[in-house]
């Protein structure tokens, strides 16, 4: 761990050169990069600095035990070693942490595309039920939202729905959000009373910028067209509706909400800009953990991640074993123990990985 400390201490003095540099700051895209490695390992620097101070005082309070011959003075020294041994112990735990070091895609916004699968309309209502959800948390949170695609069906619920959310810390929090979220509860549906299961995918891109991904022109297919939907104001007289193919990778997307065709195609090219993005880093960390899936979940959309069960109030997260008998407040946004427990189990399992 030192060797690590000492060769980030090197590169910490190499960043503060750079800072002084006036060069620098007309390079926004490398003034960001250089501030947020900068940031990062002053924190840790500071840390390190308390454990190289705290393993000082130690050694000079055992050579004071070992020569002391007042008794009362050996134990007062005595006391204070047990207490700068608790201190240097948590010092460790504490770099431990930090030399993990953060993933610059945490502070971003994010794309999150919900989908109804398994389960015909109930699906698609528990869709609708979760696009609730995560609105809730997002202003509990203070963060902004906003619609940017939808499919609805005649009964209120969404076969797949697209919405962006900007704030703090968005991707970092709710990156763990993706994957298969399943239902059982008896749905309005249901004339018996029977309860049913019922499947909704969730998927969490982190929102590109325009200067991270470059998409080409003559990559692109846009095909225009009257929007569709159960009737009344869905149904548009217009061809305002926009279809974007990315012709390399056969990603489709369709915008269809608002009246204004260069709105709708804006909103498209936003999410298949994430949607290449969020394909281009899961290359790049399939790479990096060279097959080693993350205990709190591989990233796969089709890996089942929770069970939310009507009848007895109960939520659990398979990937982390939680279960939480409070449903109805997680419904209405109370997603925060669930959150905080995912990305505990994240941190810990990249410190076991770092060991």
């Amino acid at each position: 761990m030192k060797e690590k400390l000492e060769s980030l201490s090197v590169r910490w003095k190499e960043l503060e050169q750079e800072i002084q540099d006036p060069a620098l700051i007309k390079n926004q895209s490398r003034y960001k990069e250089v501030m947020r490695e900068h940031s990062y390992l002053s924190k840790l620097m500071e840390e390190y600095e308390q454990y190289t101070r705290l393993e000082e005082q130690i050694m000079q309070t055992r050579t004071m035990i070992q020569d002391e011959t007042d008794h009362e003075l050996k134990e007062m020294a005595r006391e204070e070693l047990h207490e700068l041994e608790a201190q240097l112990e948590q010092s460790e735990n504490n770099l431990k942490v930090l030399l993990i070091p953060p993933d610059p895609l945490e502070e971003k916004n994010i794309i999150m595309e919900i989908r109804g699968g398994t389960g015909g309309e109930e699906a698609a209502l528990f869709a609708a039920d979760l696009l609730k959800m995560y609105t809730h948390y997002a202003e509990a949170k203070n963060w902004k939202y906003e619609l940017l695609s939808s499919n609805e069906t005649e009964l209120g619920g969404f076969k797949e729905v697209t919405l962006s959310i900007s704030g703090k810390y968005v991707y970092g929090s709710l990156r763990y959000e993706s994957g298969v979220h399943r239902v059982q509860r008896v749905p309005e549906t249901e004339g018996s009373g029977r309860i049913h299961t019922s499947a909704v995918t969730v998927a969490v891109l982190p929102e590109a910028e325009e200067t991270e991904i470059v998409i080409k022109q003559e990559d692109l297919r846009i095909d225009v067209m009257r929007a569709g939907g159960p009737g009344g104001q869905c149904v548009n007289t217009t061809d305002s509706a926009v279809r974007i193919t990315h012709i390399p990778t056969g990603l489709v997307v369709i915008c269809q909400d608002e009246k204004s065709q260069i709105k709708n195609k804006a909103k498209a090219m936003r999410v298949l800009r994430s949607r290449l993005y969020d394909m281009e880093e899961a290359k790049k960390q399939s790479e990096r953990a060279e097959n080693r899936k993350n205990q709190v979940g591989s990233g796969d959309r089709s890996e089942r991640i929770r069970t939310y069960n009507y009848p007895q109030n109960r939520v659990t997260d398979h990937r982390i074993n939680l279960t939480l008998y409070k449903l109805d407040a997680i419904m209405q946004g109370d997603l925060t123990e669930i959150i905080d427990a995912l990305c505990i189990a994240a941190r810990e399992e990249m410190m076991k990985a770092q060991a």
